[in-house]
């Protein structure tokens, strides 16, 4: 068919102000309407906001009565709407990707302020997107089937809900933790703000839940090592340390932590100022709740190393279990499981307050870190839930907690971790509640804009908590004026709101530090083919419109994984995924963009740089053709190896040369117009 056999009809939208703020859109429509009717355009209609209800009517009603054939809508980025105006497509019998977007508001409207200008350019993409249209082949979309089992990676507050709700709903999860025991980050707190509920009464009962259903199989101990497949269709390759406890066998009885001689081997769960043995529960409320061997610190382990065969065996020797429990041979074991989906909630990491070294912390003895002091308030926590310094002993008379550590400072991390202000809050108010001591918070700005946040920050201030608006410059140990004393620890600040400077002394300060992505993360992501913000955090498919899935097809994210967030958004994150696998289980199958490469055999000299150069993983070489060959359910359609091939034998259906050359030429046209006006 002809561009004049074909009916196009082109839609420019004012987006309110956004883009009719800058161009013309009038003059638009009329320069589609009339240059470009020996391109096949028979009509060109303006409307206020083309996405709305309305504007999809329109489009609608149109290809019914006027009988178009493509269709261009020139609004904001194809990110955005694309898909909205494909349905408008397909609901009105056209073939959805007969249909294109000219971006006029990102590429147009919001980079210029010359009306004459930005009005030029909107007509130049225009043109060139009717060109690219006309170039357009009606598409199908791929369906793949669904495995309806679903793979959950990490065993905190967000992936324990997205765990519960696919189990809960019928379906297999398997549970996948890193650590010992389920919990995460949060099983370490004391209370969670703004009602200060007990983190393990809310948290317990959901571990337990997931270490006993039916559905979910728990892997703890356990990492991800390899992921292959698409989505509906993943195989996933699991690596089970070994814990060198049968926990087929074990009763958690204990007389294996009981009788074991090595007493003082820093805790991590503890936050360092606390000790475990060398074969320890990972804390009091566990799941599962079994002991796990240290190697690096277990005497039997330390003598095999260097020959010596009379190490202890005091564990093995007093378990009473009969086969005995502990297993000392255990060795890796690997699992690969089948799954559909992919849900991962890996969490975050604590800034390591060190990297600051004007606070003090690791080189002053009363400096602590926010983790720490949550566990000092803790009443399983290794002081009984009391508040002293490093001595063990002593309770301070005066607490300065600073905000913002390792957070919004451009020479560490410039994003607000999210959580900080309301956790000092939190801290502020057990130390006051707990020792009596006075409390000063010194902070760059107070958020608080969850619910209930406010007034808690009300009741803390309230409470007799000092205040002081400034970003702390120093913490010493060094009495300099009259009337400092030695002992004390001296945070030097400026105080904005009273215009001076102030040295204030303290027995303990506690540096807020932020949240950081995991120190794997980039690894993480590429074992599962997605990607990481320049600040570590998995990347979403939209910020906006799909926080929870992402570029590759299947697998979603959740909690802090994705950004820094507190308890409440993780959990609805972790449902919020949850949902969108069911949904996909549910359809039994799933229609995939039909915008994917494919090699033209006849054309492949069998080099295989394609192979390698796949982002995806999609393309694989086919020894008996000695040709390569592209798997469309992997595919993403990205075009690296359409550009990389050298023989031109792959080609993007969607980007064909055709379609991005006719493209040019038509924007092109308009400007050599402008030019020959001018």
């Amino acid at each position: 068919m002809t561009s004049q056999q074909e009916r196009v009809g082109v839609y420019v939208c004012h987006c309110g102000s956004n883009i009719a703020g800058v161009v013309d859109v009038e003059s638009v429509v009329k320069f589609a309407a009339e240059e470009l009717k020996d391109r096949g355009v028979v009509l060109a209609r303006d409307y206020t906001f083309m996405c709305s209800v309305a504007g999809q009517e329109l489009i609608e009603q149109d290809i019914r009565e006027q009988g178009l054939t493509r269709v261009v809508v020139a609004a904001c980025s194809p990110h955005l709407h694309e898909k909205t105006f494909r349905g408008a497509c397909e609901r009105a019998g056209l073939n959805p990707y007969l249909a294109e977007m000219a971006s006029i508001r990102e590429h147009v409207a919001w980079v210029h302020s010359g009306h004459a200008a930005a009005t030029a350019k909107a007509k130049s993409i225009v043109s060139g997107t009717v060109e690219r249209v006309l170039k357009n082949e009606a598409l199908d979309a791929i369906k793949v089937p669904i495995d309806a089992a679903t793979l959950v990676v990490g065993g905190g507050i967000a992936g324990l809900q997205a765990a519960l709700e696919v189990a809960e709903a019928g379906y297999e999860v398997y549970l996948i933790e890193r650590e010992a025991s389920l919990g995460g980050h949060m099983a370490q707190f004391d209370k969670t703000f703004p009602t200060l509920d007990c983190a393990a009464c809310i948290l317990t009962p959901k571990m337990a839940s997931a270490g006993s259903h039916p559905k979910i199989h728990l892997f703890t101990w356990s990492e991800v090592e390899k992921v292959e497949g698409f989505v509906g269709n993943y195989t996933v390759s699991v690596k089970k340390k070994p814990r060198y406890i049968d926990e087929d066998v074990c009763t958690g009885c204990g007389i294996c932590v009981e009788k074991c001689p090595v007493l003082v081997v820093d805790d991590n769960f503890e936050a360092g100022i606390g000790y475990r043995k060398a074969i320890y529960w990972p804390f009091a409320q566990a799941v599962p709740n079994l002991p796990v061997l240290d190697p690096d610190t277990c005497t039997y382990f330390i003598g095999a190393k260097t020959k010596d065969k009379g190490g202890c065996k005091a564990c093995e020797i007093f378990c009473p279990t009969v086969p005995n429990s502990i297993l000392f041979g255990q060795k890796e074991e690997r699992v690969t499981l089948k799954v559909g989906n992919i849900i991962l909630a890996t969490g975050w990491e604590l800034f390591n307050a060190r990297r600051i070294p004007q606070y003090g912390y690791g080189r002053l003895a009363n400096v602590f870190s926010n983790l720490e002091l949550e566990r000092m308030c803790n009443a399983a926590g290794p002081t009984g839930g009391k508040i002293v310094l490093r001595d063990g002993q002593t309770a301070p008379k005066a607490v300065g907690i600073v905000h913002c550590v390792g957070s919004r400072d451009r020479n560490y991390n410039p994003y607000c971790s999210a959580i900080c202000c309301m956790q000092s809050l939190k801290l502020a108010h057990l130390v006051k509640e707990r020792s009596g001591a006075e409390v000063y918070n010194f902070y760059i700005d107070i958020r608080t804009p969850g619910k209930d946040y406010d007034e808690f920050y009300q009741r803390v201030i309230d409470e007799g908590v000092h205040f002081v608006r400034g970003k702390v410059a120093d913490v010493s140990d060094v009495p300099l004026g009259p009337g400092e004393e030695s002992g004390k620890l001296y945070i030097q600040v400026e105080d904005t709101l009273a215009g001076l400077q102030r040295r204030i002394p303290v027995d303990m300060v506690v540096l807020a530090s932020g949240l950081e992505p995991r120190h794997d993360s980039a690894e993480v992501g590429k074992t599962f083919g997605i990607s990481c913000s320049t600040n570590g955090w998995f990347i979403e498919k939209h910020a906006k419109l799909d926080p929870i899935a992402t570029m590759t097809d299947g697998v979603f994210v959740a909690g802090c994984a994705q950004g820094p967030k507190d308890i409440p958004a993780s959990v609805a994150q972790g449902a919020a995924a949850a949902a969108r696998v069911l949904s996909y289980i549910r359809q039994g199958e799933l229609a995939l963009e039909p915008v994917r490469a494919s090699v033209v055999e006849e054309q492949c000299s069998g080099c295989r740089l394609c192979n390698g150069l796949c982002p995806y993983n999609a393309i694989s070489f086919v020894e008996e053709r000695r040709v390569s060959e592209i798997n469309a359910a992997l595919c993403q359609g990205c075009g690296t190896c359409v550009a990389a091939c050298p023989a031109g034998a792959i080609q993007g259906s969607g980007y064909s040369n055709e379609q991005l050359f006719a493209q040019i030429e038509g924007l092109l046209r308009e400007v050599r117009h402008e030019t020959e006006v001018v």
